[in-house]
């Protein structure tokens, strides 16, 4: 498989080269926060805005069916997912922090590679922390389950602000890391074919190379599917983490996979949209400006549609666009097919003076960067838009809040 480096100089590519050695180690990892500056700025989410309190278990998963198909030496396909999910209580434990630590340190340096709007240096990613409390117990009342799948080369955690809250009005979200794809992607323990952690083979766009993209949506589609087959294992009772590791007490009783959704951002939406056309388990997707079409054989002329949009939605699905998306036209080739095929299934909006990372968390940070002095107003503006960013993150809380009530079967 070919990769395109189109964009990228040859000091990030020797970068990527040193990450990606064989037994690389991360400073930092089991030791809490990794503060190489005291100075450095800490970034904060915005409180969830439901009655429950909320709790948080990361689970790794392994597909012994599929090898992994970013790495020939790996013959199984390893996930990292986490739940979030309405709280009996929370007193007595412990605040999640959105990134374990050597996570955190990856994603300094390889996420300003990929967006180049982030700063190097000057923040403390570690010390971000979310409003979930790790391994609280679960309310014990079956609640519908959503699984989340982020950008492309986008770590879970930066789909943090949107899972918290819907867990806080009811929701049992599952946030899913696609190693290989994902920036940085941290595992509770290293193996005899990878070590601890894992970054990203990609040195492009993925959607200029028609083999990778294929590659990239084709896992995603399949790694969602799994998360969906092993909550059945953890509602009837079993334990789906490959190492064991113990589970928030009541977490089985809170799952009702009657009640199945799926949303995604970028890759994840298209992921989000197919994935609910393929499998007749999920109710109802929500794609957050995610492309519907393989990659055309010229820029601008449209690529042969996936099948979703090629046929229809068969389910519920919302289609969220940002006003100031630069690919915009690219877009609006697919989504207009599927709309038109869909009749009332699928509907469309779009968040005005928003950009494209508006539906993640960079959508509250990037006003915190730009205040601190770390980003400028014209690469806030490439990121996540114009918009205030409590009303960007009300107004993208706000649509899948009351999708999901209208689909899956909580009242607002």
């Amino acid at each position: 498989m070919t990769t395109k480096i189109s964009g990228i100089d040859r000091r990030t590519l020797a970068k990527l080269a040193l990450l990606s050695g064989a037994g690389m180690t991360v400073p930092g990892i089991g030791t809490g926060p990794a503060r190489a500056d005291t100075a450095s700025a800490v970034l904060r989410l915005p409180a969830p805005t439901g009655p429950h309190r909320v709790g948080a278990v990361e689970l790794y998963l392994v597909d012994r069916s599929r090898p992994d198909p970013w790495d020939p030496a790996i013959p199984v396909r390893e996930l990292m997912v986490t739940l979030f999910y309405p709280a009996q209580t929370v007193r007595g434990f412990a605040r999640a922090a959105q990134m374990l630590a050597g996570a955190a340190v990856l994603f300094g340096e390889i996420a300003p590679l990929g967006h180049p709007q982030l700063p190097s240096a000057g923040v403390d990613w570690a010390a971000t922390m979310t409003h979930a409390y790790t391994a609280a117990p679960a309310l014990p009342e079956r609640r519908p389950v959503v699984i989340y799948s982020p950008g492309g080369g986008d770590p879970r955690t930066l789909g943090t602000y949107t899972a918290e809250d819907l867990a806080s009005h009811g929701y049992v979200v599952a946030i899913v890391d696609h190693p290989g794809d994902a920036c940085d992607v941290q595992f509770p323990t290293s193996t005899k074919y990878r070590g601890q952690n894992r970054i990203t083979v990609f040195r492009g766009d993925p959607r200029t190379d028609a083999a990778t993209y294929r590659t990239m949506i084709e896992t995603r589609i399949a790694d969602c599917k799994f998360v969906a087959d092993t909550l059945v294992t953890l509602m009837a009772g079993g334990n789906p983490d490959a190492l064991g590791r113990s589970l928030p007490r009541g977490i089985n009783r809170v799952i009702d996979l009657d009640r199945l959704a799926i949303y995604g951002h970028s890759a994840g939406g298209t992921t989000a949209a197919e994935t609910a056309y393929e499998d007749n388990r999920f109710a109802a997707a929500v794609n957050l400006e995610g492309y519907l079409d393989w990659v055309p054989a010229s820029p601008g002329e449209p690529g042969a549609l996936l099948p979703v949009a090629a046929h229809g939605a068969s389910r519920p699905t919302l289609m969220v666009g940002s006003s100031e998306f630069a690919d915009k036209h690219a877009l609006d080739l697919s989504w207009t097919v599927l709309l038109a095929r869909s009749g009332h299934r699928a509907t469309r909006c779009q968040i005005t003076d928003a950009n494209h990372w508006v539906f993640t968390d960079f959508a509250p940070m990037a006003a915190q960067l730009q205040a601190d002095g770390l980003m400028t107003a014209t690469d806030r503006n490439a990121l996540v838009g114009r918009i205030d960013a409590s009303v960007a993150v009300s107004e993208v809380r706000r649509l899948l809040r009351d999708f999901l009530h209208r689909t899956v079967g909580i009242s607002a």
